[in-house]
């Protein structure tokens, strides 16, 4: 229960922060993270990113706002996942990565690579 309370904590510190759900369309050279507040795959990957990459720019698309569960939609479709869309989803220019858990750290630590401020 802890753990969930920390989670959510940093999942409302990171939507009044870095929130872009009035956006409408996926921009070029921005790291997107689609996430749910009930999926704990999502706090588990932002616990993740909280420790690994504290001054990392993500912007937050909570798919239960409607606004952010279209451009979710829109999301998939760029990169043709079909029906079998779920959180988190990350996508960032031509790669997403879908789903969370501990052998998905290495396949975001090379999706986010470029983004790093070096």
């Amino acid at each position: 229960m802890k753990k969930f309370l920390y989670a959510l904590f940093l999942i409302l510190g990171f939507t009044t922060a870095c929130s872009a759900d009035s956006q409408s369309e996926i921009q070029p050279g921005k790291i997107y993270m689609f996430y749910s507040n009930s999926c704990p795959h999502c706090h588990d990957a932002l616990q993740y990113i909280n420790r690994k990459y504290p001054d990392l720019n993500l912007t937050m698309i909570n798919v239960a706002n409607p606004e952010g569960y279209q451009l979710l939609i829109k999301c998939a479709r760029k990169f043709n996942l079909g029906q079998s869309v779920g959180t988190p989803l990350f996508c960032a220019d031509n790669r997403h990565l879908m789903g969370w858990s501990p052998a998905a750290e290495r396949d975001f630590d090379q999706l986010v690579k470029p983004y790093l401020k070096k």
